[in-house]
């Protein structure tokens, strides 16, 4: 890991002091025995540019969007939208339009894309847009879904693709990532072919296409390259038709750019899977609240910059954006790290605390690399590259894994996702606050982790208890006090204890259409409108009651027992329901808040139902689409779910139950699915020693031809297991190396084993069900230097070697369709 975002993650450093406000930190301990920590959040952002950023057209049917020093605007409001990263060529075009309505339901405002190069020039001269490369159809698609799209081409993008994803034969004859007219020649001839694709789809032809990232992880500064080469990629864009809102760089790993140009983007991850070392990492930078630097530690670029990058002296001039905060890690040979919801959402928590304006992920969709002319084209150090990745397999972890499943750390961002939705543009113009007494470094696990965005007479409390693998320690009895205008806060009004493992935001002089929340103890998370008035709707953060506090000069009275605390607030103490309380304001109107228990934030989904914007809350996924919802589960044909509001009427595929608080059921019928019966092909050779060496020197993914110690299974699946609505999954409890499934000489899919039962979704394979298929497994050593995760670790053998195939199962997807009006 690079030391300089690290040791910068938690200090303010002298060039961003101006925007991000100084604030001082008392600690002091009360004859009560509360701890009271105090911040000054009362510092105004700094005044708005825009005149120094040199951008494309703005304006199109759709509005207006636009990027000043602080944040994003669309139609010149301030907008702070969400970015999921989905590539077109890694998932079958039949798929795409399930995929983007689920990304849609989960909260994603902009779908981004690579254009991988070596993914669409599939021969020298030969283009090829059809098919699963169809990127019009894509486009298309996105703007029929009412999702933006942010194109990322390259030419060089990295995405553990060959050569970055640059050609073998534009590799062979070029200089490339630099101004070598051989490379531009080659660039320009593949850039023209992808504006083809999207020429009438850019915004200011009321298209999806609102961004271009030039370039990837770029930091080369030799003879035609560096500023120079992006600026030279940036302005055969332009000439080519490129016209949009906004062009972007990546920001780490010591990039250079123009600055004025183009606008860096920032990322960081809870894992590196690319690094070197067999053992646990030390605790990640990414769960420090960051103050003096955006730029967060070795994000995995294969080149080393030898200079201070331009986004470290940017950041008075650009907003802080995110493109590649990782929703996800993926699995790499040398290093096998899982990861939890909780690990990322309370790495995303503490980056909005930050002052992220644009949230980025990398990926929210997992894929899977496409075979060219049946030969894998994916990232190895046997080709140059840093990092062995899987030859077909791209799960990473996503919210929506490899098949579209809706993986566990979809329910912790959703939440975000939605509060976003409803109150980002309140959010985006709040500057960051920092104590002046911080964490020591990103090890001390003992220093409370906090940060208030601010406009200084509002603003939102972040709070993050949860680093990856290491225990924090607890805080009890704690209160925080915040200064706003002439005014401290303290609260709430009794110490709280936070416990490890908890990461939170709270409001703080939050405006609920004209109610004044003073203070909760709970987490914003959506506005819902019915003909009774607005819902505002927040999560509980704590265990037990939900504290909240509203401005007494706003509100008369309250559904539930309230007290006065003398200081011109009305403090009630609510248990999670989903039943509303009232608030009546001073004018007689009533505004309704709902207080979610944080099992059901992780249950909900917000989208558009019926003409009306409405909470899903259920543990299926869900997608939405004009008067239907779609509900889809693995291996359970019953479906709870409520609706809030509650349509007029509902029908489903099922005969559906009602119980109380809008809730439903519903069961579908059973699904009958054979048992899988495996049979042994050949037993497992002895596997050859891991070598070590390669660009990481560091362990290498086994030679093709030690797979034939690989042990080897057979076993047919009848088409019947597709009978019905739904996807059904091949569930596959093997120890080993490296797997891999074959359809006679064909790969279907691989996977390097980390611990977790490899999930494969048939629907893609429909066509050839019925066939025997073969399933390998290369022997995994117990001497092998690579990185397993603890619960995968106690698995193995402590000598010897493991390939072995515990169970193999078929386990339906159930999917109900419900109508509403």
């Amino acid at each position: 890991m690079h030391s300089n975002g690290r040791a910068r993650a938690g200090a303010v450093g002298t060039a961003t002091c101006r925007w991000l406000g100084i604030a001082a930190l008392l600690v002091s301990t009360s004859a009560l025995g509360q701890t009271v920590v105090e911040i000054d959040a009362s510092q105004p952002p700094p005044p708005l540019r825009s005149a120094h950023l040199h951008m494309g057209t703005a304006t199109g049917p759709g509005g207006t969007i636009g990027v000043n020093s602080l944040y994003l605007t669309r139609d010149g409001k301030p907008w702070l939208p969400v970015m999921g990263e989905f590539h077109f060529t890694r998932t079958p075009a039949a798929e795409w339009e399930q995929e983007l309505l689920k990304m849609k339901a989960a909260g994603v405002d902009i779908v981004s894309t690579y254009a991988i190069w070596n993914q669409l020039e599939l021969a020298p001269g030969r283009l090829d847009f059809t098919g699963n490369r169809d990127l019009r159809r894509f486009a298309e698609l996105c703007r029929k879904h009412g999702l933006l799209l942010f194109l990322r081409p390259g030419p060089w993008a990295h995405a553990e693709a060959r050569f970055g994803g640059i050609p073998d034969w534009v590799v062979a004859r070029s200089r490339p990532r630099s101004d070598d007219a051989a490379y531009l020649a080659e660039v320009d001839r593949f850039w023209r072919g992808l504006y083809g694709q999207v020429e009438g789809l850019l915004w200011k032809d009321g298209g999806p296409v609102i961004g271009l990232q030039i370039e990837n992880e770029y930091n080369l500064d030799g003879p035609g390259q560096g500023r120079q080469h992006i600026a030279t990629l940036k302005a055969l864009a332009q000439r080519i038709g490129f016209d949009v809102p906004l062009y972007t760089v990546t920001g780490w790993d010591h990039t250079v750019y123009p600055r004025g140009q183009v606008v860096p983007v920032m990322g960081g991850y809870v894992d590196e899977p690319w690094s070197a070392k067999t053992g646990p990492l030390p605790p990640k930078e990414n769960y420090l609240f960051r103050f003096g630097s955006r730029v967060s530690g070795d994000l995995g670029a294969q080149t080393r910059g030898r200079a201070r990058g331009d986004a470290e002296d940017d950041a008075d001039d650009t907003p802080f954006l995110g493109a590649e905060y990782g929703a996800g890690v993926p699995v790499m040979y040398r290093r096998r790290p899982i990861v939890s919801p909780r690990d990322i959402g309370a790495a995303i928590t503490t980056q909005l605390g930050s002052g992220v304006n644009l949230l980025g992920y990398y990926m929210f969709h997992g894929g899977a690399n496409p075979l060219v002319d049946g030969r894998a084209i994916e990232e190895t150090q046997a080709s140059g590259g840093y990092n062995d990745v899987p030859q077909i397999g791209y799960d990473f972890q996503a919210p929506l894994g490899q098949y579209g499943e809706v993986n566990s750390v979809s329910g912790a961002l959703r939440p975000i996702h939605a509060f976003l939705a409803a109150y980002g543009d309140r959010l985006a113009p709040m500057a960051a606050h920092a104590p002046t007494r911080l964490p020591a470094a990103a090890a001390d696990v003992a220093t409370l982790r906090w940060s208030v965005r601010s406009d200084a007479r509002a603003g939102f409390l972040f709070v993050n208890n949860h680093v990856r693998q290491y225990p924090m320690a607890a805080h009890p009895d704690m209160r925080f006090a915040v200064k706003l205008g002439a005014e401290t806060l303290s609260l709430p009004s009794h110490g709280v204890t936070v416990p490890s493992g908890a990461s939170f935001f709270w409001p703080i002089n939050m405006g609920l259409d004209g109610a004044t929340l003073v203070w909760a103890t709970a987490q914003p998370l959506t506005r819902l409108q019915d003909g009774a008035g607005p819902i505002h709707v927040l999560a509980a953060t704590l265990p037990g009651a939900v504290e909240l506090a509203f401005a007494a000069s706003s509100v008369t009275r309250l559904s539930v027992a309230s007290r006065s605390d003398g200081a011109g607030r009305l403090i009630a103490a609510v248990l999670p329901s989903r039943r509303p309380i009232s608030v009546t304001l001073r004018d007689g109107s009533v505004v309704r808040v709902l207080v979610l228990s944080a099992e059901d934030a992780a249950r909900a989904w917000v989208g558009a139902l019926a003409g009306q914007r409405r909470l899903v809350l259920t543990t299926a996924g869900v997608s939405f689409e004009a008067d239907r919802l779609s509900l889809s589960q693995r291996g359970n044909a019953r479906f709870d779910f409520a609706i809030l509001p509650a349509p007029q009427s509902i029908s489903a595929d099922a005969a559906i139950g009602r119980a109380k608080d809008g809730a439903y059921s519903a069961t579908m019928p059973l699904r009958a699915i054979p048992a899988v019966t495996p049979t042994v092909v050949r037993e497992a050779g002895v596997a050859p020693p891991v070598a070590i060496g390669g660009p990481a020197k560091a362990a290498l993914q086994p030679l093709p031809e030690a797979h034939r110690a690989a042990a080897a299974w057979s076993f047919t699946l009848p088409r019947s297991m597709l009978a019905g609505q739904g996807d059904a999954w091949l569930e596959i409890d093997y120890r080993a190396d490296i797997a891999r499934l074959f359809d006679g000489a064909d790969m279907l899919d691989d996977a390097f084993w980390d611990g977790r039962v490899w999930r494969i979704g048939l629907r893609r394979f429909a066509d050839r069900l019925g066939k025997p298929w073969t399933l390998t497994a290369l022997p995994l050593r117990s001497d092998a230097p690579i990185y397993l995760d603890d619960s995968a670790r106690t698995l193995l053998p402590a000598t010897g070697q493991v390939a072995d195939l515990r169970t193999i199962r078929v386990v339906p997807e159930y999917t109900l369709g419900v109508r509403a009006r």
